[in-house]
């Protein structure tokens, strides 16, 4: 939106003396003196908290509008002019105002705060440039230092990337990290060719439809390629996703804005939007990508979601078989469902157990959810079933069988659901393993499957952090060449398996454990 008194508002430039130096992204508040989610106030170029750390940056505001209104009080009467207060985020340089309550667009007729962005950047970049230096230096020194950094560093895990927030992308951060973790799906975009060498500078590139835009000609698959290979390249400390978000708000209408989304909803789209695009390069409608991962895809059509086998589902895809029988007249319905994740309940009786060491009851397992998943269930009054034999709706019941287990498995556990007018969070903590889920007892046919094939490992997992899912947080953690990294937004750092154990989780990826190849006898 456009705030009509920013003019009045900003009152620095980026010449001000009293802008702090230094990285913008580390400076501390005055108040509370952390460094998390500092905010400029772009009238006094004070540093504040934001509301999600302590708040200051809005008390600042607060404090400001009431230091007004008694200095009015006290002068004559004049015709009242509207206060807004505009603060600009350190990290991600968007403008806000606390007044309209909103991120704002528009700038002042001198470009004050496109100049204060642009000063901040360069204070970004040239902090980035001289830590880079430092780094390069010190490893140049000592190889031993190096090991010691990467191996026992507990701050900073140097050949991780972070993601930098544009603005409420936590919930995009996290699913990017999680996904740049699963090796067999990151690397199948890595390998691709850059979008203007496939065949012509348009190839690869879908025109989507949009109500607002018209046709906008924009290629999902090639910003998310390229924001892979600036991860875990080490050539950065934090890499802005601008390109990718840019792409996502032109096809995807439901995450434009700056407010906060739900991580898993994200996640589904942004698979469905590269699985569509993924399917006109392979029908004809430009150049098929090959790709060694192209050769090892599925073309059962009980594995395929909307059409042809894409990486997408060949590494995320899975059958359900849904049973459902009348209870009437005994008459038994089945059918396939293909899946990209499950979505798992939560049973009601460990509801209140919030921490892993709470003494009231026993604590709720992946397996109990995933019980609760597949058990046979009696479908209420408003799930009637159409009986084809009885010709009408009649009660029955309802049982989930895994038919074909995908190669990544993603459990999401689901801990938003609506109560009257609110959407509440269930904050149960669920105890998961990090290494050998077993799925064989929940497969249709678990006979003719080997004891080997039905095994997962973790590699990464998504949590929320707060109380409802249009505010708090996402972080993630995830598994990459045998260690665990923390991944908070831009920073990112190395941890132990008994704090991910600890992680209240909201999505989890599986990976298959590969088969041991026993060698024959001669």
């Amino acid at each position: 939106m456009e705030c009509p008194h920013l003019t009045s508002s900003v009152c620095i430039g980026p010449d001000s003396a009293a802008l702090p130096s230094g990285c913008p992204s580390s400076w501390c508040c005055s108040v509370c003196r952390s460094n998390k989610s500092p905010w400029v106030c772009l009238t006094c170029s004070s540093v504040h908290c934001g509301r999600y750390v302590n708040g200051h940056a809005k008390k600042h505001y607060e404090d400001s509008q009431s230091q007004t209104a008694s200095h009015k009080r006290q002068e004559k009467p004049e015709p009242e002019r509207t206060q807004h207060t505009v603060c600009m985020d350190c990290s991600s340089y968007s403008t806000y105002c606390y007044r309209c309550d909103d991120f704002v667009v528009n700038d002042t007729k001198l470009c004050l705060v496109q100049k204060v962005r642009e000063h901040l950047q360069n204070l970004e970049n040239s902090a980035f440039t001289v830590e880079r230096h430092r780094k390069r230096k010190f490893l140049e020194n000592s190889a031993h230092n190096k090991k010691l950094l990467k191996v026992n560093g507990s701050t900073t895990a140097l050949c991780a990337t972070g993601l930098r927030n544009l603005g409420n992308t936590c919930f995009m951060n996290a699913i990017l990290q999680s996904l740049s973790n699963i090796e067999q799906f990151c690397c199948y975009f890595k390998e691709l060719p850059a979008v203007e060498l496939r065949n012509g500078k348009t190839a690869g590139r879908r025109i989507y439809h949009t109500r607002s835009q018209g046709e906008v000609n924009v290629s999902l698959v090639e910003e998310f390629r390229k924001t892979l290979c600036a991860l875990w390249q080490g050539s950065q400390t934090a890499f802005s996703p601008e390109s990718l978000f840019y792409v996502v708000w032109k096809i995807m209408p439901n995450f434009r804005g700056y407010q906060q989304q739900d991580a898993h909803e994200f996640m589904r789209y942004l698979l469905d939007h590269l699985h569509l695009e993924l399917q006109g390069e392979l029908d004809g409608s430009s150049q098929a990508i090959k790709s060694p991962a192209n050769t090892s895809q599925s073309t059962s059509s009980k594995c395929c979601i909307n059409g042809a086998t894409t990486v997408v589902t060949s590494v995320f895809g899975g059958v359900l078989q849904n049973e459902v029988n009348c209870l009437i007249c005994g008459t038994e319905s089945r059918k396939f469902d293909p899946f990209l994740d499950l979505s798992l309940d939560i049973p009601s009786q460990f509801r209140n157990k919030r921490c892993k060491n709470q003494d009231n009851g026993p604590i709720c397992t992946l397996r109990d959810c995933l019980r609760s998943f597949t058990d046979l269930e009696e479908l209420d009054e408003t799930e009637l079933y159409m009986c084809l034999k009885c010709k009408k709706k009649q009660k029955s019941t309802k049982k989930f069988w895994i038919q074909k287990l995908p190669k990544v498995l993603c459990l999401h556990l689901k801990r938003f659901h609506w109560t009257a007018y609110l959407r509440n969070k269930v904050d149960t903590y669920v105890e998961f393993p990090l290494r050998g889920l077993d799925m064989k007892c929940f497969l249709l046919e678990p006979e003719n499957i080997g004891p080997e094939s039905c095994l997962y490992d973790l590699a990464a997992v998504v949590v929320h952090h707060g109380s409802g899912v249009g505010s708090g947080h996402y972080t993630a953690y995830a598994t990459h060449e045998g260690r665990w990294f923390h991944f908070n937004d831009s920073t990112v750092t190395l941890t132990e398996e008994e704090t991910v154990a600890k992680a209240k989780a909201y999505i989890l990826f599986y990976v298959e454990r590969p088969l041991l190849v026993v060698p024959e006898k001669l």
